[in-house]
């Protein structure tokens, strides 16, 4: 399931504080969204919004919201956390036909999926995966530009 209010969240909050900390923010716009609607409307997490408090890692205070077709054309990649949430966002969009949706480990040494801290309780671990993800999706973009 993702309902935007762990991961998701986690992951736009560590992205965005990383163009940031580069003095690049203004070249790049991350946003999350839902596969699911049981949590639309809904703010983050308590213990997500913990973690990031504790790594010092601003974030919006917001509801959860559903990932839609039309956020094929806006966006040039679409990241989801698990090859579930994949699935889920290919069936929202209609289809990936330009190849923008990723899973975010797949931009590490690594590819994998990011274990759900709402099942597992781990939210460290969910956290240096997100942010090893995060570094290894900037990076990429980062020398995709300089092509």
């Amino acid at each position: 399931m993702s309902c935007n209010i762990c991961r998701s969240p986690m992951a736009e909050a560590i992205f965005n504080c990383l163009v940031k900390e580069r003095g690049i923010s203004k070249e790049f716009c991350a946003f999350s969204a839902a596969v699911s609607r049981e949590e639309i409307g809904n703010p983050i997490y308590p213990p997500a919004q913990r973690k990031l408090r504790r790594e010092g890692i601003p974030f919006e205070k917001r509801g959860a919201v559903q990932l839609r077709r039309e956020d094929y054309a806006l966006y040039d990649y679409l990241i989801g956390m698990e090859e579930y949430n994949l699935r889920g966002m290919l069936r929202i969009l209609g289809g990936d036909p330009e190849g923008k949706v990723y899973r975010l480990m797949d931009f590490t040494s690594i590819p994998r999926d990011v274990d759900d801290p709402w099942y597992t309780g781990d939210f460290d671990r969910a956290f240096r995966d997100i942010r090893e993800g995060c570094e290894g999706l900037l990076q990429h973009l980062l020398e995709k530009g300089a092509e």
